[in-house]
């Protein structure tokens, strides 16, 4: 299972020494949505100080950025917090407003972790079944018994291509379950590819 934020939402935490923390939160499936996300942020509040940032995606990858706050203590804890509740496929933003008393490295690393962590806390999350792309190709004729295998497991064809043979990709939790059904379904015919 994936553990995932269910939405975008925001979170305000209680001033440090002056200083407005405000994360924002949510699901992303790719860097570019990441990017393109922060770019919302940053065009809704351009007035902030900083717009420290993290995010970890379903396949392991993740990045972070201090955002001009010095090195480490913005970014790494955020995404320490993305990590230590295991979740994927996920950023988190947190905006600052300097209020007029810097907070030194440690207070930074507190501030941005605990903005972040409750932030986290106070979201929804989900727990999503983990899903293998399977690229199938089959000859036309084999359409009707490959849609019927389909339909007994409750899957869909995320994509199709048509040319000399039909090639579908399919989400699947099991693979294993889906290529024996079209196995016995086709006589082996449809074979899977890559």
């Amino acid at each position: 299972m994936q553990r995932r934020l269910a939405a975008w939402t925001r979170f305000e935490m209680e001033p440090v020494k002056g200083s407005r923390f405000v994360a924002t939160l949510g699901p992303i499936d790719s860097e570019e949505e990441a990017q393109a996300r922060l770019a919302e942020v940053q065009a809704e509040w351009p007035g902030a100080s900083h717009h420290c940032w993290a995010w970890r995606l379903a396949d392991g990858r993740s990045r972070s950025s201090d955002a001009g706050e010095p090195g480490g203590s913005a970014g790494r804890p955020i995404l320490a917090r993305i990590e230590g509740k295991e979740i994927e496929g996920a950023m988190v933003i947190v905006s600052r407003w300097f209020g007029g008393t810097k907070l030194g490295v440690g207070g930074l690393v507190r501030a941005y972790g605990g903005c972040a962590g409750e932030a986290i806390d106070a979201a929804k999350i989900v727990e999503i079944e983990r899903t293998v792309r399977v690229v199938v190709e089959f000859d036309y004729p084999d359409t009707g018994a490959v849609q019927a295998a389909l339909a007994a497991l409750k899957l869909e064809t995320a994509e199709a291509a048509y040319g000399q043979q039909v090639r579908i990709a399919v989400d699947v939790p099991q693979p294993d379950t889906l290529l024996a059904r079209l196995a016995e379904a086709t006589a082996g015919r449809a074979r899977r590819l890559g």
